[in-house]
């Protein structure tokens, strides 16, 4: 991965191959703003691509190496093998060849950047941060992991000076941008298929909080040990500010949570209620992060407290997809044990004294062998937990890892299959109950056949 930053009057025309992805059509979205001729292909006709065409980008569906067309500069998104054809042209005609990251630093010049990263939380956390802003009147240039509800978009162009922006470790790249404000909601060994070690992961964070300026601001979660153990270090090497929250005694920011969506933050003596409209601690922690970004950046905090109880979720995110019979079904991209635990502790939340059933898709070869007993034991919060084959997605198989190295650590769950996972999930549902679709796959498809099936 490298680590350069590129002037966006730099890079002319660019063409963005697989630009229906959410990471990239965001990036995509803010160039067209901002007057740069942009053009774009994918393998499949995605909404998103009629949006950018509308906006002024020129689209293809399928891969052509005459897409490319007069391209000065190409964006590849990190699902693109090196087989692809466009991207065998580009390379074949001697154009740079950017990561989806070193193009939206590009954009990011001239602004004052916010950007969030940790294992878990990142898009929820960024689109509370992007909201609240708009909402107290700070209109920020924003880029979103996943399209936010409240926002209508993944991504938009803003007024202000203010650029908000989830930063992605799972691949090095939040290296790439040079943050004034960085946010870590947690630092967990996670993407080892990457780094390797837990060790290297580590190292990756204090390199991105490294990056802050002098008069820059790390904000990180008092109640994670790894972001904790991060500001510790980052306070004794004083090369930025350090300021933490959470429900801990010592953070900066408190949070007082009493597990129904009624919270407050403390600042400086100041307590403020907040009225969260999404389930969990973790959002009240997210809603904490947010707090102290825009107190950083000068709202008002009786404006902040209002501005966060508009935040409805993002896309994904415990959303929730309908109800029949009574039974509420929601769907939630958590495909880490400790974003399994999160989904499961609020899917518990909101069915109070009745059950909540998942269906989880694993999400990656190696990160089901690296965790199979975790995630059984953050599924087994659950009344009943049904798991489905691994999704591979960039991965090829490794011989011995399948599912059932999850599914027979479970108490009260067992393998399924897709053609069963639909009426098994109904079968059991009951008035009250909270169906929740659980991964990073095409999980996400089932919500609305399980909805379906419950009308039916």
């Amino acid at each position: 991965m490298t680590h350069s930053v590129h002037a966006l009057e730099s890079l002319g025309r660019v063409h963005f191959i697989g630009i229906g992805g959410v990471g990239m059509s965001a990036v995509a979205r803010i160039m067209v703003a901002s007057g740069v001729p942009v053009s774009g292909s994918d393998a499949k006709d995605l909404p998103v691509m009629h949006d950018l065409a509308a906006a002024g980008a020129r689209i293809n569906v399928g891969y052509d190496a005459g897409h490319l067309g007069d391209a000065q500069t190409v964006v590849a998104g990190s699902a693109i093998r090196d087989d692809n054809a466009e991207l065998a042209a580009a390379r074949q005609a001697g154009l740079p060849v950017l990561h989806r990251s070193e193009a939206l630093a590009a954009t990011m010049a001239g602004h004052k950047v916010v950007t969030v990263a940790g294992t878990h939380g990142k898009s929820t956390t960024t689109s509370m941060v992007a909201v609240l802003l708009k909402e107290a009147g700070f209109d920020p240039t924003f880029a979103i992991g996943a399209n936010v509800p409240s926002l209508g978009v993944n991504a938009a162009r803003g007024t202000s000076d203010i650029f908000v922006a989830e930063a992605d470790e799972s691949d090095g790249s939040f290296l790439n941008y040079r943050p004034l404000i960085a946010v870590v909601t947690n630092v967990e060994a996670d993407h080892l298929d990457h780094y390797g070690t837990a060790e290297a992961v580590f190292a990756s964070f204090d390199a991105f909080a490294a990056l802050l300026p002098p008069e820059g601001l790390l904000l990180a979660c008092a109640d994670d040990a790894g972001a904790r153990a991060l500001a510790e270090r980052t306070a004794a090497s004083g090369t930025a500010r350090v300021l933490t929250y959470g429900t801990t005694n010592d953070a900066g920011i408190r949070l007082e949570d009493d597990g129904t969506g009624n919270v407050s933050i403390a600042v400086d003596g100041a307590s403020h209620a907040v009225h969260l409209q999404v389930p969990g601690r973790h959002n009240a922690l997210n809603a904490a992060a947010a707090f102290g970004v825009a107190l950083e950046l000068g709202v008002d905090p009786v404006a902040a407290a209002a501005a966060l109880g508009h935040f409805t979720g993002a896309s994904r995110r415990f959303e929730f997809k309908g109800e029949g019979r009574g039974v509420r079904v929601y769907d939630d991209y958590a495909h880490h044990p400790t974003e399994v635990r999160a989904a499961l502790s609020a899917a518990k939340s909101v069915a109070g004294d009745n059950k909540v059933h998942v269906l989880f898709q694993p999400h990656l070869f190696s990160r089901t062998r690296e965790f199979a007993a975790e995630f059984a034991g953050a599924l087994d919060l659950a009344d009943t937990a049904l798991v489905l084959d691994i999704y591979p997605a960039r991965e090829d198989p490794i011989p011995g890892v399948t599912s059932a190295l999850i599914a027979d650590k479970l108490s009260r769950g067992r393998l399924v299959s897709a053609a069963d996972a639909v009426s098994a999930l109904v079968s059991g549902a009951r008035d009250g109950d909270v169906v929740l679709t659980v991964g990073a796959g095409d999980v996400t498809a089932y919500g609305p056949a399980i909805v379906e099936a419950l009308d039916g």
